[in-house]
């Protein structure tokens, strides 16, 4: 089984428990693919170079000067740490961007209702396999950031991690058994997010209507799981939402999805 990997913000902003998370992730005996988002290291740049950082419900806004400093932190200087650490641990890891290899085409997102400038929506239909497969079938681990190629051939795009790890696990499925595991600071889906310990153990579409209109699921846990159930829509044996440190535990103990 190919196992498709994201990895969470706040791992990745926390020294400690991003090393820790690499160590397992470089112990998973399967084929495998990374996919990482930014944290605040881009926030944090962005305020060194004098470049205002504008948020709208949660995500990003990417001018042209927000494009600059995310594509160096994305795919530069996190990618590449990444990469460095995972060679340490005895994984022959290789990073890429969306543009290396056409890996991920996108398309400029809709700037209406709101306009989040230089932002792309994954192109699934132009998902780069026969590179992907080439690299995974030669044993390396693809370490992926979410920088993708403007399919109208107008450079670069922020692009959400979420939404790169479910398109790269899609698009893998065509060839592998393929399993989506998002890792981030909790332990899955919780009723309760004060309570560490209400994961919900499994989600069906009906359990995710209900739960989202009960305002259970909300903000940033939304498009995950959103992007968990079109993953499962389009092929992708399981998805799991668990904590960075389940990673090598047997079933992960944390929040399944299903159909």
């Amino acid at each position: 089984m190919l196992k498709v990997v994201k990895i969470g913000g706040n791992i990745v902003d926390n020294p400690e428990k991003l090393d820790r998370f690499l160590v397992d992730f470089a112990s998973l005996p399967e084929p495998k693919i990374l996919v990482h988002g930014g944290g605040k290291v881009a926030t944090t740049v962005a305020k060194a170079l004098g470049i205002e950082t504008q948020m709208v419900g949660g995500r990003r806004v990417t001018d042209a000067e927000t494009l600059k400093v995310v594509t160096m932190v994305y795919a530069g200087l996190i990618n590449k740490t990444i990469v460095s650490k995972l060679q340490q641990a005895g994984c022959n890891a290789v990073g890429l961007s969306g543009a290396d290899g056409g890996f991920i085409r996108s398309q400029r997102r809709n700037p209406v209702p709101v306009d989040y400038g230089w932002v792309g929506d994954p192109l699934p239909d132009r998902f780069g396999l026969p590179m992907a497969r080439t690299l995974i079938d030669a044993g390396y681990t693809v370490v992926a950031a979410p920088i993708t190629l403007d399919a109208a051939g107008e450079g670069l795009l922020n692009t959400n991690a979420d939404t790169v790890a479910q398109t790269i696990a899609v698009g893998m499925s065509g060839v592998y058994d393929t399993e989506l595991v998002y890792c981030f600071e909790k332990r899955g889906v919780l009723m309760d997010v004060d309570d560490d310990n209400s994961v919900i153990p499994e989600i069906t579409p009906q359990r995710f209507a209900e739960l989202k209109a009960a305002g259970v699921v909300a903000d940033g846990m939304l498009p995950k799981l959103e992007n968990a159930f079109r993953a499962i829509d389009n092929g992708v044996r399981s998805v799991v939402i668990c904590s960075a440190e389940a990673l090598t535990e047997p079933g992960y103990g944390g929040t399944r999805l299903c159909r």
